[in-house]
Parts: C-alpha cells; structure tokens; sequence
C-alpha cells in the first residue's frame, strides 16, 4: 500500500519582523540618568580638585557694596556692630590727636570721676559734673562711698544713675603710696564696668600729670610708668586716652610752675583751664 505524502507548502511571504515600539518615557528616563551621572562626576571632580572652580571660570573677583553701616570701609565689622569703637574697636590711635575744638556747651553731656588730683574741677572750669572724694583714689576706686545728692554710693553707682555721654576718669593721688599692680588692677575693673554699662558713652582716661622735683613722695619717672599702664587699660578696653600730662608739662619735663601751688603742691586755677581747654580739642 503505498504510503501518503503529505506536502507543507512555503508561502512566498516573508515573515515581518517585530516593531520596536517607540517610548518617551524611556527616553526621558535615559536623559536622567545620564544627567545624574555627569552631576555626580562633576561634583567630584570639584570636591578633589582644590583649583577646580578657578580651572573652570577663571578668577573671578567679586567687589560687594557696603549696605551696613556696622561695618567700616575696610571691610571689618567692629564687635557689637560698633564701628565707632565705643563698644568694639578703637577707631583712633591712643592717646587722641588733636582735634577742632569743641564748643563750651560740650561741657554739659560730660561727668568727670577723680580723686584729689582735680577735685577742684567745678569751680574753675565747665565741667561742673564731678564725681570727687578725697577718700577716693586708683585703688580704692571701686569701693570707696561718694556722699552726693545721690546718695552714699560708689563712683560706678553714682554714674549708673547719671548716664553720661562722655566720662573723663583721672585717679591717682595715691601713687606712690599704693601698690602700682593694685591701682593698676582697681582702675582696669572700673573702666572695665563703665565699658559695659555705658555701651553708647565715650569714655576718657586722663594721664596724671607730671611733678617737681621737690615732691619726694612721687617722682616723674614713677608717674611715666603709670601713665603708660593707663594707655594699656584704654587700648585692651575700647575706650579713650588723653595725655594730659603733657598738656602742664615745662620744658624741663616736670610741671610748669604756673600750673603748680607752690605752697600746697596742688594744681593752680591755670592748670585746671589749660586741661579744660585741652579736653576740648581732644574729642572724638
């Protein structure tokens, strides 16, 4: 019996191949990552390469406008926002330079705190706003009471309550006798005190001025000491300093004789005005 064939015929057409299909969601997945890559590749690069930024943009330098008025010319900001230096920096070189001079009415915003060396203040000059005793002296400044309508208060206490735009502080009748580190000490805690308190006063220390020969409880050399302790105490306390030893000082480098009692050793009514005057042309 013969066997049947079984035949397959082949079409003639070719099979299609299968479409790609075409997404934007791929491509868009593609362009992040691709930019996620070339990020982080940059980042890097940036990151272990110091010079990278000046490598890539060259040196760029940006001159910014001072907005605040905290902040002087140069460009550094005093502590406190303060470019006056009242509560910061010192905007001036101590002791102060000559400046115009100011008015007699200038008189009226000042308090001056001293011992015996110019308790006469108010009645030859001014300044008629003193805070004297004398009992007061460098270094019992802060502890010694003051009798004023105020009150039996401490020169620091007295000055809480006044609240003075410009304080002037010459103590030191007692040099010689004291300790030089303790008045020194004394003084510095008070300046220190008023800095703090007074945050928008300026605050004047004044250089003792100098002695005769004859006075054999101090000597120049001794007053030229402190004097230069007191320009230290101004600098590291962002206040003032005025070297009012030089305003009565001779030729001779001692006191002139007119600014002298020769008989008591204290100040003349002449000293006390030259050191008014002097005061008014040194200001800030």
């Amino acid at each position: 019996m013969a066997k049947k064939k079984s035949i397959t015929r082949i079409s003639n057409k070719k099979r299609g191949r299968p479409k790609v299909k075409f997404s934007i969601w791929v491509l868009l997945l593609i362009f992040v990552l691709s930019f996620a890559t070339f990020f982080v590749l940059y980042m890097l690069a940036a990151n272990f390469n110091e010079n990278f930024f000046d490598e890539e943009f060259g040196n760029v330098v940006v001159e910014e406008q001072n907005d605040d008025p905290t902040v002087p010319d140069n460009g550094e900001k005093t502590e406190d926002g303060d470019p006056t230096g009242k509560a910061g920096g010192l905007s001036v070189t101590n002791p102060i330079a000559q400046s115009e001079a100011k008015d007699a009415s200038y008189f009226e915003s000042c308090c001056i705190i001293t011992d015996s060396t110019l308790i006469d203040m108010a009645k030859y000059t001014g300044l008629k706003d003193v805070v004297a005793s004398d009992q007061l002296s460098a270094v019992s400044c802060n502890t010694t009471v003051i009798e004023s309508s105020y009150g039996s208060k401490t020169a620091y206490e007295t000055i809480q309550i006044k609240k003075p735009k410009n304080v002037y502080i010459m103590l030191g009748s007692d040099i010689g006798k004291s300790s030089v580190d303790d008045m020194i000490a004394s003084y510095t805690e008070l300046v220190k005190n008023l800095r703090g308190y007074l945050k928008e006063s300026d605050i004047y220390i004044m250089q003792l001025p100098p002695v005769r020969n004859d006075d054999t409880a101090v000597s120049n050399s001794a007053i030229n000491e402190f004097n230069t302790k007191l320009l230290t105490i101004a600098n590291t306390n962002n206040v003032y300093c005025i070297d009012t030893n030089t305003a009565l000082k001779g030729v001779d480098g001692m006191i002139s004789e007119q600014y002298r009692n020769a008989e008591t050793g204290v100040l003349s009514e002449a000293a006390y005005k030259t050191l008014a005057d002097y005061i008014l042309c040194h200001t800030v």
